[in-house]
């Protein structure tokens, strides 16, 4: 028993290895701060890129009330002026609601985005609107984490491909011809 008592007397005196102990404790939350970063930088980025995208195509489309605008022609619109989102068309849902000013009612609360999980995703609504009519252009764009697994990517909520979804939303009125 002395001899056991020996060996823990002298090990706890002994100070090697007090800098390895230090850095096997902090490291792995130094690593998960920094994939946050890292991750709430992307976001932040991407959605950004998506405001200006919807911001600019919504003047477009503001603008030129005559045409019969759609879906895709909007979609293009939107990646184009974005410039900087990954597989901005398959991941780009919109939707264009018409408000009524007089009898006001709210829009629905959840965004109409894309599910890759799922084998066919309609979309909700689209209707282009008349003249001096209120519209709410709602973009959903849906994207992979960088680190799906540690920090801020872990907290997203996915859907069942792994993607999570971020949301413009822009109101304008349709001008007159």
């Amino acid at each position: 028993m002395r001899h056991i008592a020996k060996h823990i007397r002298r090990f706890q005196r002994d100070e090697e290895g007090n800098a390895t102990l230090e850095f096997a404790i902090l490291f792995p939350f130094f690593i998960i701060m920094f994939c946050a970063a890292v991750e709430l930088g992307m976001i932040t980025f991407r959605h950004s890129m998506l405001e200006r995208g919807l911001d600019m195509a919504v003047r477009d489309v503001r603008l030129t009330t005559g045409a019969d605008i759609q879906h895709d022609d909007i979609v293009t619109r939107i990646c184009g002026y974005s410039g900087f989102l990954p597989d901005c068309s398959d991941n780009l849902r919109l939707e264009m609601i018409p408000l009524d000013m007089r009898n006001f009612a709210s829009a629905s609360t959840t965004a109409n985005c894309v599910d890759h999980s799922l084998a066919a995703n309609p979309i909700r609504q689209f209707t282009n609107g008349q003249q001096n009519q209120m519209m709410l252009l709602r973009a959903c764009f849906v994207f992979k984490p960088v680190f799906p697994l540690t920090g801020l990517g872990r907290h997203l909520t996915t859907d069942g491909a792994g993607h999570a979804a971020m949301v413009a939303t822009s109101a304008f009125v349709q001008e007159p011809l």
